[in-house]
């Protein structure tokens, strides 16, 4: 099975120890402009190999283009930081979000985790990561319009 080309990437995902201590360094390195802080207590996603799990998450996304999007470390999870790099993924908008990631997991690069709704996966996003320790995340571009706040300025 041959994977379709997947849109140009629209984010960066990097794991810190420390959101607020991240955005204010890359703020003052950068000039970055961030977007809204999401924290969730409680998320379900499901692993690559059929479990599911519940998460808490918090990320946020710079304005600018393309979006650095920074997630808060969760240890014993797939969001850890590591000795080496910290970069997590490159994320593309997928407008068939199972195809996609059928496609993936067919050309080498198997499903790490994804999100769900009860039975349903994938649901919302997958990573998908290859032999080389690169992760691939796909989202549904379905998703766009309700993530688009999170690429505004913070108003607080």
């Amino acid at each position: 099975m041959s994977t379709r080309p997947l849109s140009p990437y629209y984010h960066v995902g990097i794991v810190v120890p420390d959101l607020a201590a991240a955005q204010v360094a890359l703020t003052n390195q950068l000039g970055v402009t961030w977007g809204p802080i999401l924290h969730l207590d409680a998320a379900d996603y499901r692993e690559g190999s059929g479990g599911d799990i519940v998460l808490p998450t918090t990320i946020c996304y710079s304005v600018e283009e393309p979006h650095l999007e920074l997630i808060e470390e969760v240890p014993g999870s797939v969001w850890v930081c590591n000795d080496h790099s910290n970069l997590h993924h490159i994320g593309f908008w997928s407008d068939d979000l199972i195809d996609d990631s059928a496609g993936l997991t067919g050309s080498g690069c198997p499903m790490q985790l994804c999100g769900r709704a009860g039975d349903d996966a994938p649901a919302s996003f997958a990573y998908h990561r290859n032999d080389l320790g690169v992760r691939v995340e796909i989202v549904d571009a379905a998703m766009r319009e309700a993530m688009a706040f999170l690429f505004q300025p913070d108003e607080n």
